[in-house]
């Protein structure tokens, strides 16, 4: 029979395994679509901006050749050639220095920043200093003089290298929109396929459930089997339950206001009698004797009966439990702590996550389910407050307090 027992932990291991590859798959496949994406575009950028620049430098060029020829030429006859060259250039922006630094003239600068700030041309020359080399030009008729042509980027320029940027930007949105889209269909799947195991096991548990009252009450008859009857329809009532649970698992429970205190203090009992004697509970009510909140009882009880089960299976049968009450002007803080082996930081962030346990027996659902009934259908929270391996773990429960 042992062989048998361990082949469902296997099969699960295997199925969690496929579903972390699976997800590992695409992912990789939107990381590396990305990767190609970005890159083409950063490469085929670059070559258009070296493109550009390489034709930017020979309309400068162009521009200074004319500027030349018109004061080369005393017979005017390249005039009109000139004059279609130097208005050609209406986006490149030129800053013209003599030998000794001086700013001669500029083109193609914001008139109305120039008119603004005095010092504007002169940054804009410190600028275009250090994007491009200047275009050396001397003057034939005083060879001593000679003028420094600077220039800076166009806006198609700057529009180029600024494009892979916006595009890594895009490719990012898209593969954060996708990622929410996925994981939204899948916990909206994950929902459906809850929701239809619960319900199909409270109908199967239905059947025997209602055959097993049937016997006990045949019991009843004989009162030599009392002892008997009274053990058994503690089983059976607890098969009640249990398929009670699972069936509100499967809809929408129906909440109704409790004192959870009381309910807890069922629970605590419950837990304390199947415990070993080395295991002590301590219920911290700070004063309190009535916190009210809207609850479905089965479903809470269930919560707190597997945080109990779970403090039990981290002290290896000896320790101390504690339950711990805050009331607070709008919630209610349950502080769920046991003197156990502690969880590790790895680990913290995975033991809600279905099918996670470091139990040799357990399919790793009891703290996944009790965090879907908490946070889903009585809005509120269960998370681990604090953590450390070998003096044990915290978890808290919030939950709203009901208004009067």
């Amino acid at each position: 029979m042992q062989p048998a027992l361990q082949e469902p932990p296997t099969g699960k291991i295997s199925y969690f395994r496929c579903m972390i590859a699976s997800l590992f798959n695409w992912r990789t496949s939107l990381a590396l679509i990305a990767i190609v994406i970005v890159s083409s575009s950063v490469f085929y950028s670059q070559y258009l901006a070296k493109k550009i620049i390489k034709e930017e430098r020979l309309r400068v060029e162009q521009w200074v050749e004319a500027a030349k020829l018109l004061v080369n030429d005393s017979t005017g006859i390249s005039t009109k050639l000139v004059t279609l060259i130097v208005p050609e250039n209406k986006t490149i922006p030129i800053i013209v220095t003599n030998e000794r630094g001086e700013i001669v003239t500029f083109a193609n600068l914001d008139s109305s920043k120039v008119a603004a700030d005095p010092g504007y041309v002169q940054s804009q020359l410190k600028q275009f200093k250090s994007q491009n080399t200047p275009i050396e030009w001397i003057n034939p008729l005083h060879p001593s003089e000679r003028d420094y042509y600077y220039y800076g980027h166009t806006t198609l320029l700057s529009e180029v290298k600024y494009f892979p940027l916006i595009q890594l930007f895009i490719v990012a949105l898209f593969i954060i929109i996708t990622m929410i889209m996925i994981s939204t269909r899948n916990k909206s799947t994950q929902n459906q396929v809850w929701a239809g195991m619960a319900k199909e096991t409270a109908h199967q548990l239905g059947t025997p459930i209602s055959s097993l009252e049937g016997w006990v009450e045949m019991l009843k008859e004989n009162s030599a089997n009392d002892s008997i009857t009274t053990e058994l329809k503690k089983d059976v009532d607890r098969l009640k339950l249990v398929s009670d649970r699972f069936g509100k698992i499967g809809s929408k429970p129906q909440l109704e206001p409790k004192n959870v205190l009381e309910e807890t203090g069922k629970m605590v009992e419950y837990i304390r009698n199947r415990a070993t004697g080395k295991v002590q509970f301590i219920l911290n009510s700070n004063g309190l004797d009535n916190i009210s909140a809207t609850i479905s009882p089965p479903l809470f009880d269930w919560v707190i009966e597997n945080l109990l089960k779970n403090a039990l299976d981290a002290m290896d049968g000896k320790g101390l439990i504690t339950i711990d009450f805050k009331d607070n002007p709008k919630d209610i803080f349950i502080d769920v702590t046991d003197t156990g082996k502690g969880i590790s930081a790895a680990n913290i962030s995975k033991v809600f996550k279905p099918g996670f346990t470091t139990k040799k027996r357990g399919w790793g659902l009891g703290l996944s389910l009790s965090k879907r009934i908490i946070e889903q259908f009585h809005n509120g929270k269960l998370f681990v407050k604090q953590s450390e391996p070998g003096k044990g773990t915290t978890f808290r429960i919030i939950l709203e307090k009901r208004s009067n």
